[in-house]
C-alpha cells in the first residue's frame, strides 16, 4: 500500500519522503516541513489519529488520513484530530493522487488582500484571524469557511456552500460531520481567545451557518 501510494503521488510531480511508522516520520517533521503528509490511520506503535494531532500542536501542514475504517465516528475522530481530509480504503490510487493536488493547491500562500468585518479581521497570508487584539491561528479548512462566512456577513450560508469554501466538493461521504467539526473548532478557539466570542458563528437548524455581526 506504500509503494501504490507512493507511485500514484509521484506520477503527478510530488517528491516522496515514506516511512513505516508514526515514529520516524515524526522526527523526520521535526526537522522538515513539506506541502502535504498523508497518514495511514492504523499504523504499528503510534497511530495516525495521534500522529495528526502532535503535527496539529506544532504546524498547520495539511494532513490527509488514509484508513479502512469509513465509520462515521472513526471520521469524526480523524477530523477532531484536525485533518484535512480522509479517504476511505479502497480507493483508485489517482484519486488519491488528485486529492493531494487539491489540498496542497487550497493551502498555498495566497495574494488575496485581509478582509475584515467588526471585530473580525483574517489574514491570509498567516492563514489567522485577529479578533479585536487577538491572533487566532487556522487550518486550511477552517481558514475557508471561515472566509466565505465573513464574506456574506449576517447572511445564511447553507451546507454545500459551506463544503465547497471549506474543501471544493458538496457531495462526499460525512461532509456534514467534517464542517459540523470544523465550525465546533473555530468556535472553541475564538472563545479560548475571547470568551464568548464562538456565538459569533450561529447555527441555523435544517439551513447552515451564518456569521454575525450585528446585535439585536
Amino acid at each position: 500500500m506504500l509503494d501504490i501510494m507512493t507511485f500514484a503521488l509521484e506520477t503527478q510531480g510530488f517528491r516522496c519522503e515514506s516511512f513505516r511508522s508514526a515514529e520516524a516520520a515524526w522526527v523526520s517533521l521535526t526537522r522538515t516541513r513539506p506541502d502535504l503528509v498523508v497518514l495511514d490511520v492504523m499504523l504499528p506503535g503510534m497511530s495516525g489519529i495521534t500522529l495528526c494531532s502532535r503535527i496539529r500542536a506544532t504546524s498547520d501542514v495539511p494532513v490527509m488520513l488514509v484508513t479502512a475504517k469509513g465509520e462515521p465516528r472513526d471520521r469524526i475522530a480523524g477530523l477532531e484530530a484536525d485533518a484535512d481530509d480522509y479517504v476511505v480504503k479502497p480507493f483508485h490510487p489517482r484519486e488519491l493522487a488528485l486529492r493531494a493536488q487539491r489540498l496542497v493547491r487550497r493551502n498555498a500562500p495566497s495574494d488575496a488582500a485581509t478582509t475584515a468585518h467588526g471585530m473580525l479581521t483574517l489574514s491570509p497570508g498567516d492563514v489567522q484571524a485577529v479578533l479585536g487584539t487577538e491572533r487566532i491561528p487556522l487550518t486550511g479548512n477552517e481558514y475557508r469557511v471561515l472566509a466565505a462566512l465573513l464574506a456574506q456577513a449576517d447572511e445564511v450560508l447553507d451546507f454545500r456552500e459551506l463544503l465547497i469554501a471549506g474543501w471544493g466538493e458538496a457531495e462526499r461521504l460525512g461532509g456534514r460531520e467534517m464542517l459540523k467539526t470544523t465550525i465546533y473548532r473555530i468556535r472553541h478557539k475564538f472563545d479560548a481567545a475571547v470568551p464568548e466570542s464562538g456565538r459569533m458563528i450561529e447555527s441555523v437548524r435544517g439551513a447552515g451557518y451564518r456569521l454575525r455581526t450585528a446585535r439585536d
